[in-house]
């Protein structure tokens, strides 16, 4: 059996041990934004730690544990705090958590991160929903012998961000009086901030917003037939742009204010979501 799939049934087995409990929507909490998983109702959680081989978030706002329970109605599990490549984990294990709550029984995956905004349109506190990505500067978690049990060699990456899912948050958004952009997202390894250098080469390529995160996880969750969406808080604007240094406070900070907007764009999508 290939390793990664043997990991991943692992994984699969001791939760179904500790938790009975089928979600429909998977939702995966960025930098600054774990709190919404205090508006849940709430019927279990589990810590990573619990979880036999699971890698461990160690990035200061992320929690680290899966809460299961219910948003307006619908079975959700949600991811406090994510797991990240820069921790220096391999990426089949960075993404393992979005395969895993596939394999709980997730169709929809809802994607959020804190990001550096490099469209000049943009500011800070500004949402951002995902209409494309551009993977090149993270590893593809694809590679390696395909796990035919889970996906396609081949994935078709056309709308990975299903547009259903994104004229709902826009439709949430309008609805609420919730300022929010479209936009493409890129996917950089980090740990470091990206250079002003960099910023001015995604600017040229496209990309109108920049993380750490989401971009791996979308290719293994669209490998595995789930329906995405995702919505980036555009914590800060990004090196070259703002005329400060960036640090990772400032992102925890601007996601803390920007926090009740979200909860009410998360709440509500994923109410209509359940409704599909």
């Amino acid at each position: 059996m290939n390793k990664v799939y043997e990991k991943l049934m692992r994984c699969h087995e001791c939760v179904k041990k500790k938790i009975d409990f089928e979600p429909k929507v998977a939702l995966v909490l960025g930098s600054g934004l774990g709190k919404f998983a205090e508006d849940m109702e709430v019927t279990a959680t589990l810590s990573y730690s619990e979880i036999e081989g699971f890698p461990q978030s160690t990035v200061p706002g992320h929690a680290g544990q899966f809460v299961f329970g219910y948003v307006e109605g619908v079975p959700v599990v949600c991811m406090q705090g994510r797991v990240h490549y820069y921790e220096g984990y391999p990426i089949e294990d960075v993404v393992l958590p979005v395969r895993l709550m596939k394999m709980m029984g997730a169709e929809y995956l809802f994607l959020t991160n804190a990001s550096g905004g490099i469209n000049r349109d943009f500011k800070a506190g500004d949402f951002m929903v995902l209409t494309d990505h551009i993977s090149i500067f993270a590893p593809n978690p694809l590679i390696g012998p395909n796990i035919d049990e889970i996906g396609t060699r081949f994935p078709d990456m056309s709308h990975v961000y299903n547009p259903v899912l994104v004229d709902i948050i826009s439709d949430v958004a309008n609805d609420y009086n919730i300022t929010i952009q479209k936009g493409v997202y890129a996917q950089l390894t980090g740990p470091s901030f990206e250079s002003p250098a960099e910023i001015k080469m995604l600017g040229k390529l496209g990309v109108d917003a920049v993380g750490m995160s989401t971009v791996v996880e979308a290719i293994a969750a669209n490998h595995m037939g789930m329906k995405i969406c995702a919505v980036s808080c555009v914590c800060n604007l990004a090196a070259g742009i703002s005329p400060v240094p960036l640090t990772h406070d400032e992102v925890q900070e601007a996601a803390a204010k920007a926090a009740p907007l979200f909860k009410q764009l998360v709440r509500e999508t994923i109410a209509r979501i359940g409704a599909l």
